[in-house]
């Protein structure tokens, strides 16, 4: 998918991509906006993953985690700082619940400490304890456990696709 006017290209992730995305979770994880990821963990799981590119160069990048039958966790959403502010996450977003509808799930959830974002994107709160327990294994590995103010936000993968098909 490319954005109107900057060519910014929204497309599945590749091998070559991961220690750019590597780079850019570091970046954020370094400021505590999100979780940063082992590279041995961005390469197992590359296939999961979306990147926004700009002139062959990684700027953002977005993932998908599959928890249950009917639910996934969108992860790893991040966008270099001078790129925010034009759509290139909603769009990542947008094509990680694309292929989560594709495989037949029914709700996206993520954790987050930008609460007012996804909920500008029809994201709901939640308590914690309605997620499933796996998801928590992550948590525990985190250096912000237990102190974390990360909120639980979820949302039906249908109502985000025609919210962000606009």
């Amino acid at each position: 998918m490319k954005l109107p006017s900057e060519n910014i290209v929204i497309r599945k992730a590749k091998i070559k991509d991961v220690k750019s995305i590597y780079r850019i979770l570091l970046y954020f994880g370094r400021k505590n906006m999100l979780l940063p990821r082992p590279l041995m963990e961005l390469y197992e799981n590359i296939q999961n993953f979306w990147v926004a590119e700009k002139n062959n160069k990684v700027i953002g990048c977005c993932s998908m985690h599959v928890v249950s039958e009917n639910l996934a966790e969108i992860r790893s959403l991040a966008v270099l700082p001078r790129y925010q502010n034009r759509g290139i996450g909603k769009r990542l977003i947008y094509e990680v619940a694309r292929e989560m509808k594709n495989i037949g799930l029914k709700e996206t959830f993520v954790l987050t400490f930008n609460e007012k974002y996804f909920k500008k994107i029809g994201f709901k709160r939640i308590s914690r304890e309605k997620l499933p327990h796996k998801i928590w294994r992550d948590c525990i590995n985190c250096p912000m456990f237990p102190e974390c103010d990360e909120k639980p936000l979820i949302v039906k993968i249908d109502n985000i696709l025609n919210k962000l098909r606009n």
